[in-house]
């Protein structure tokens, strides 16, 4: 009973909205003003009501049905120590308390809208928006020929969300659930992993004809075979999410879910706390905060570290932050179609969409801009990928897997903090690194 009391009351906020704009809009063609009926005028009353109550009810729901809400002051509290003091180290310390609750929030909403599109989607939704951010602002990277931050900030998106974000789910997943096996669509899994194989080998063979000198025209073959590589890749994701929007409801419906329908269970099921326009709302306000807060979040970092261990490992981690906590907080409640969504489906988006859009921009721009991220990087990504490939094959979860993937993840960010990048010492000598770093903070949020 309470399930239809509650999706009535998100129906009815919706309808009132449209009636209200009905009306108007059929006065408006008409050229004056029509007469108005006692039960007209009390009708558009209770629709203006309605409304009112619609946004002051979504705003206390929003606000105020979660205790960690209490640290959302945090954020303009940094931003004003940030401009008027030199306190990076509180600077840092409240943006990551304001950080905490966004995060939470912006997991919140993405649940919500999972209602009404399905885990896939609203899945591919948080992915779109935490990457949107950041591939907007890689605009201005490129036209500073900051190429290699780009590259390299894009590597460790990749690296973070298959291995840090996805190991943390599952680990505390696993542990959450330790009397049993999470299951996940093996679908779609499988999908994310031939995409995430496909842009390692659209990477390799650029990094292999660099590193073996058998290009036939030297320095013009690469970026050509970059460029179109990188067309092909666009399409190959267009297909993607074609395929996917369009087969969801049969290829795509969780596994917990197929065997509820094949037993014939009646479980109740969750209801949504907030309409589909208010959940997408959210996700848009969410999303721009957390971006300018993240730009203040790395602030505070130290120069002597080298700039390949700073770009790849460093910033993602700050950047995939909102991402990381709402991946971990899905699986929790065992829903791993939704953080295998945010966590593989981020990192497919940055791999076939992010990296080939820079690519075409650059070339548009002027900009030399390929797929060559050195033979180092190209091999990283590749035994990355192939681990998770390895890791989701079978469709199940446990915090062994999550923790074999937080061991990898610890393996790679070791090896480039030993790893001297010689394309990042021509590109940013010494003298610059406080504005490389600066540039990488932009980029990266």
């Amino acid at each position: 009973m309470g399930s239809s009391d509650e999706r009535a009351v998100l129906q009815l906020e919706d309808e009132n909205l449209v009636r209200l704009e009905h009306f108007d809009r059929k006065a408006s063609s008409l050229g004056t003003a029509p007469q108005r009926s006692p039960y007209d005028l009390k009708a558009d009353d209770d629709s203006h009501k309605s409304i009112l109550y619609s946004i002051r009810r979504n705003i206390k729901i929003f606000f105020f049905s979660n205790k960690l809400n209490i640290l959302v002051p945090c954020g303009p509290l940094a931003i004003l120590v940030d401009e008027l003091t030199d306190q990076h180290g509180w600077t840092f310390i409240l943006s990551l308390l304001g950080i905490i609750p966004l995060a939470e929030r912006l997991g919140w909403a993405t649940e919500q809208l999972a209602f009404f599109t399905g885990p896939t989607v609203g899945g591919l939704l948080n992915a779109t928006f935490g990457n949107a951010t950041e591939l907007i602002i890689s605009m201005y990277a490129l036209k500073s020929g900051m190429i290699c931050v780009v590259q390299q900030s894009l590597l460790g998106s990749i690296l973070s969300n298959t291995l840090l974000v996805l190991g943390c789910a599952f680990f505390g997943g696993g542990i959450v659930h330790s009397n049993k096996e999470q299951l996940f669509d093996k679908g779609t899994a499988g999908m994310n992993s031939g995409l995430l194989l496909m842009a390692v080998m659209c990477l390799l063979f650029p990094a292999v004809l660099n590193v073996t000198h058998t290009e036939v025209h030297f320095g013009k073959s690469e970026l050509a075979l970059s460029r179109f590589s990188s067309c092909i890749m666009l399409i190959a994701y267009g297909a993607y999410l074609f395929f996917q929007l369009t087969n969801q409801k049969n290829l795509y419906m969780p596994m917990t879910e197929e065997e509820d329908h094949i037993d014939g269970s009646a479980i109740d099921e969750e209801t949504p706390e907030i309409s589909k326009w208010w959940s997408m709302l959210w996700l848009s306000v969410m999303t721009l905060w957390i971006a300018v807060l993240s730009e203040y979040l790395g602030a505070s970092a130290a120069m002597n570290i080298p700039v390949a261990f700073i770009g790849v490992i460093v910033l993602p981690i700050v950047g995939n932050a909102a991402e990381h906590a709402g991946a971990v907080m899905f699986a929790y409640k065992d829903k791993l179609d939704i953080s295998l969504g945010v966590a593989i489906g981020s990192s497919t988006q940055t791999a076939m969409f992010g990296i080939p859009f820079c690519v075409v921009v650059g070339w548009i721009i002027g900009s030399p801009m390929n797929l060559d991220f050195q033979m180092f990087e190209t091999a990283t990504l590749f035994m990355t990928v192939l681990v998770v490939a390895f890791m989701l094959q079978d469709g199940t979860s446990n915090y062994f897997k999550g923790l074999m993937l937080l061991f990898c993840y610890l393996i790679v960010a070791a090896s480039f903090f030993v790893h001297i990048d010689l394309e990042s010492i021509r590109e940013f000598p010494p003298s610059l690194c406080a504005i490389a770093w600066d540039i990488c903070c932009i980029y990266t949020y």
